[in-house]
């Protein structure tokens, strides 16, 4: 039995401060968090690094946005964005559905 897939969109903001990962071996975790709820990822955009408007820490004034599109079963955004929550290098995480 084969589940049908929706397309969603998660935009991403980065926190690599402290951290010597890249921001692509970041992508790749990320990418790898979406495989892992059973995601087919099909875009990725760097977005690049953007200045926050509203600031929530003066250390922290902005981070690098990123998109992925991906195909993924219903309860996969719920998923994703539990273990995204406990990444330390993902700040924030949009999962939209396209």
């Amino acid at each position: 039995m084969s589940q049908n897939k929706r397309n969603y969109k998660a935009t991403i903001i980065l926190d690599n401060r402290g951290k010597e990962d890249s921001v692509e071996q970041i992508i790749e975790s990320v990418k790898k968090e979406i495989v892992a709820v059973q995601g087919d990822v099909t875009a990725v955009e760097n977005l690049g690094r953007r200045e926050f408007v509203r600031k929530t820490d003066d250390k922290f004034p902005g981070g690098v946005y990123v998109q992925v599109n991906f195909a993924a079963p219903a309860a996969a955004p719920a998923q994703l964005h539990e273990r995204l929550r406990l990444n330390s290098t993902v700040y924030r995480a949009l999962v939209e559905n396209v």
